[in-house]
This record gives structure tokens, C-alpha cells and sequence, in this order.
């Protein structure tokens, strides 16, 4: 009797500790964007996929040399951003297409043969990631393989518990200013308007690295 008592009480202490977390976790995420939020976000454009992939660390990527085996590769594209080629060393891949990805290579092969002919393959997508914080099924990473809106990911973190404040959730997302520095901004996002048609424009594209907060 004592035993199954026990157990219960150390299952009621972990599930507090792990709510604990979470709202720790989400005020360490306010925090950070703390005078980010702008309570006007113009949203037209946002929730429209790009038209282009952008390669980025961690993607799979084929690297074709025509008539040329030997500077051929299946590269993986490192944290850095840069993958290793023969004769060329380290290039940057990512924030490139795979078009002007082989065109870099192209132009960097020029200086050792004429006129060489590359393409660039993704063989995997692994760069396109998010999170999901807070009141869902399933908080964590969330590996996309294609241009996801904010309302398809919160399906895919397993929707909103119970407890989910639905009129509060935003994204989170670092953006560059005209200085080329990397600040975090707030994006409001109004589900209960999503949901109702009033503002589909606000059913965001999701970027990589973008976090959805459900408090």
C-alpha cells in the first residue's frame, strides 16, 4: 500500500518539476524578446511559401562534376555552413540555392579546367526546422520537409492541451537588421481569427529556427 503511494507522489513531483520547466522555459523565451513585440505585424506576404529553397547546415547535398567522378561528392553541409569539395577546399553553401550554389562551384573549377559543367542535388532536407514550446502535445524540434504554415505545425506538435491559451500565441523569430545584426522579434499570431477566416495572412510561412510559444 505504502509502495503504490510512493509511486504515486513521485509521479505527481515529476510532472510538477516538468511543468515547472516549461514555464521556466517559456519565461526565459519572453525574456529574450522582451520589446519585440509589434502589436501591428503587417502579415501579407508572410503566409506565402517561397518561391526558391535555401540550402542550409545539416541538408544533404549531391555535387556533380559532368565527365569528372573524382570531384564528385555527397556532402553533408556542416553547422557552419560551408562543405569541403576537392581543389576547392571550404565554400559557403548555405542561404544559397542549389543553382547559385553550382554556380560558385562552377567558377571556382574554372581556374583548374575549361568550361566545367556542375549541378548541385539536395538529397535531403534536414535544415528546415522548428519548435514548439508550451501548452502542445508534443513540445520539441520539428523536422519539415516542406514549406509548413504555423496552425499545420501546431498539428504536427500535437495541438493544443487543454490548458492552451489559444488568443496568445506568436513566433518567435530572429531577423537581420540594415546593420546585418541578428535581433528577435515577436510575431502574434490570432488563432481564433485563423481559424475563422477573418486573417489567413496570419497563418505565417514558418522560417528555420523559428520558435511557436503556446503559452
Amino acid at each position: 500500500m505504502f509502495g503504490k503511494g510512493n509511486a504515486t507522489m513521485r509521479g505527481n513531483i515529476a510532472k510538477l518539476v516538468g511543468n515547472i520547466f516549461v514555464a521556466v522555459l517559456l519565461l526565459v523565451l519572453l525574456a529574450g524578446a522582451g520589446g519585440c513585440l509589434q502589436p501591428d505585424v503587417q502579415y501579407r506576404g508572410m503566409a506565402a511559401p517561397p518561391t526558391e529553397f535555401l540550402i542550409g547546415p545539416e541538408d544533404v547535398l549531391i555535387v556533380t562534376v559532368w565527365r569528372n567522378q573524382e570531384l564528385s561528392k555527397e556532402v553533408i553541409v556542416r553547422p557552419d555552413g560551408k562543405i569541403s569539395l576537392p581543389l576547392l577546399g571550404d565554400i559557403m553553401a548555405a542561404g544559397l540555392t542549389a543553382q547559385a550554389l553550382s554556380k560558385q562551384v562552377a567558377d571556382g573549377l574554372a581556374e583548374f579546367m575549361s568550361s566545367p559543367t556542375v549541378s548541385v542535388q539536395v538529397k535531403e532536407i534536414n535544415s528546415y526546422h522548428v519548435f514548439a514550446v508550451g501548452e502542445v502535445g508534443k513540445p520539441g524540434k520539428i523536422v519539415l520537409k516542406s514549406f509548413t504554415s504555423v496552425l499545420q505545425a501546431i498539428s504536427y506538435a500535437g495541438g493544443f492541451t487543454l490548458f492552451a491559451s489559444r488568443n496568445n500565441v506568436h513566433v518567435l523569430r530572429n531577423v537581420k537588421n540594415g546593420q546585418g545584426e541578428t535581433k528577435q522579434v515577436m510575431i502574434p499570431i490570432p488563432y481564433q481569427d485563423i481559424v475563422h477566416g477573418k486573417n489567413l495572412d496570419a497563418n505565417i510561412i514558418l522560417k528555420a529556427g523559428d520558435v511557436i510559444v503556446v503559452p
